[in-house]
């Protein structure tokens, strides 16, 4: 096959869950589809991630001098996919439309680019630059459906969610899970780990939790927790951006928490090596990610019972509802006073995440690809026979 990948997001200096989902993804698959032809397709806002490459794998760079070029990139993408003679594209980024002649194959990572309008913008009518941006990333999304060939999304939950909200046909929507990346697989030594801990000035003893997912349940969590453990611990809030929930800004204030801005994927998977638990009461997740990362570490993990966490974390996490802070105090004060309920946890988490592998998934993602093309195909022959059909009769 000759396939093209947009992989853009390796090309903005962007960490989010779309980047880690390609970083992870794209090296597992060139390497796997060492028989095709790949044709990765970034621009020039940042330079390109990936190095090495093997010789299967090209990189086409799209122009890119201002921001508005990202838009008019989506735009006109097409034409350089047809310049390259492409038989499939994938889309990785919930959007994106390929020439008529070639099979489309775009990753939805989860339903909020297909929610009604109202529901996806009613929370920032008072910012309206996010609500021009949702309002395109929707009719991006919307229109890129209605010509796609086959859509990945991430869970069986992100699927169903999918279906309740789009009328795509269900047997041609794939769940293919994420994995842990090989920082998180890695053991560090103790003393790569003290060094870590001087560097970063870490907390002695920690509960470590994104400052992005419903944070203000663990900050009231925490002050149900006996003073004891008050002592002995504090919160770890890592965080993309400095502009957090106020409750976390009051809790670091408080001597409850600390807040580390921006930690590297490195430092990252250090953090969860360190930490005496991994707090993340989210309310919305299509996957689910930072659990695996924190199982693959060793880290017991607490959690939310929303969406795809259930079905991600497999048994092997403590589950509360997002808004439960007394039940996320009790299982708090199991992790943190019983060493044996940890390390059940711990090993279990092992195990989990252990089920997953981005080997594993870029075989997943080939086998979408060629059943795309199976489908293109298909569908061509079949509108082509319709046409001759037609011109019989109209003779």
């Amino acid at each position: 096959m000759r396939i093209g990948i947009d992989v853009r997001y390796l090309s903005h200096g962007l960490m989010n869950g779309i980047h880690t989902y390609l970083a992870n993804l794209v090296p597992a698959l060139v390497a796997l589809a060492s028989e095709d032809e790949i044709v990765l397709y970034a621009d020039r806002k940042q330079p390109f991630e990936l190095q090495r490459l093997p010789p299967n794998a090209a990189v086409r760079y799209l122009p890119w001098q201002r921001p508005m070029d990202s838009v008019r990139n989506d735009l006109t993408f097409r034409t350089a996919i047809a310049r390259d003679g492409l038989e499939v594209m994938h889309f990785p980024a919930n959007y994106g439309v390929a020439p008529a002649s070639v099979a489309s194959v775009i990753t939805l990572h989860d339903a909020l680019n297909i929610f009604p309008l109202w529901e996806a913008t009613r929370r920032d009518l008072k910012r309206p630059k996010t609500v021009a941006k949702t309002c395109y990333l929707q009719s991006l999304t919307r229109y890129s459906l209605r010509h796609a060939t086959m859509l990945m999304t991430v869970s069986e939950d992100a699927k169903r969610d999918i279906l309740r909200h789009h009328t795509f046909p269900s047997e041609r929507i794939i769940p293919i899970p994420h994995a842990p990346g090989p920082r998180f697989l890695e053991e560090p030594d103790a003393e790569q780990l003290a060094a870590a801990r001087d560097r970063l000035r870490l907390p002695r003893r920690y509960v470590l939790a994104d400052a992005f997912k419903n944070p203000a349940v663990l900050v009231r969590a925490w002050a149900r927790l006996p003073d004891a453990l008050h002592r002995e611990y504090q919160i770890l809030f890592f965080s993309r951006s400095a502009n957090v929930h106020p409750a976390v800004r009051e809790a670091v204030e408080r001597g409850d928490a600390r807040l580390l801005i921006r930690p590297s994927e490195e430092d990252l998977a250090v953090l969860h090596r360190l930490a005496a638990a991994f707090v993340f009461p989210s309310w919305i997740e299509g996957f689910g990610l930072p659990i695996l990362e924190a199982m693959a570490s060793g880290t017991p993990v607490i959690a939310s019972d929303r969406h795809a966490i259930p079905e991600v974390a497999g048994g092997a996490a403590l589950l509360m509802d997002a808004e439960d802070d007394a039940m996320l105090a009790a299982h708090l004060g199991r992790v943190l006073s019983d060493p044996d309920e940890a390390d059940r946890l711990r090993r279990a988490g092992r195990e989990r995440a252990a089920m997953f592998s981005w080997t594993r998934s870029a075989g997943m993602v080939l086998g979408v690809y060629q059943a795309a093309l199976v489908h293109k195909r298909a569908s061509a022959e079949q509108e082509a026979g319709g046409n001759r059909v037609r011109e019989s009769l109209a003779r």
